[in-house]
């Protein structure tokens, strides 16, 4: 099972209360990983990064949609050596290429992102 899988793995495992649904698609480039509903019955979309440094790698695709997507995106990412989790709005994702980890947070353990995500309404 690769990291971003076993990050899916713990979301499930760690936030309540929502439909989460893998996205395994290969003809819509740059599209997020996971499709969330919450309580609000509210959709959102999720992208998975996993890293090992300070850098969070995205490809133009995916930045493409962030950026033209700016509501109701998210992205969390897991720091395997700091063992640290955190959730940004899709719309910071030009800080994120550029500042990595570093980025300032909406949320960043998995309690405070359950509300971040719960909470999330158009």
């Amino acid at each position: 099972m690769g990291p971003e899988a076993k990050l899916y793995k713990n979301l499930k495992e760690n936030l309540g209360g929502f439909i989460w649904n893998r996205i395994e698609n290969l003809s819509i480039v740059g599209m997020p990983d996971v499709l969330g509903y919450n309580r609000f019955k509210r959709f959102f979309t999720l992208e998975l990064k996993v890293t090992k440094s300070n850098t969070i790698k995205f490809s133009p695709h995916q930045i493409a949609f962030h950026l033209t997507h700016s509501n109701g995106t998210f992205i969390l990412v897991k720091h395997l050596g700091q063992r640290g989790l955190k959730l940004f709005p899709g719309s910071t994702i030009h800080e994120l290429k550029n500042k990595g980890f570093k980025t300032k947070a909406i949320a960043d353990s998995w309690p405070k992102i359950q509300v971040a995500l719960d909470a999330w309404r158009l």
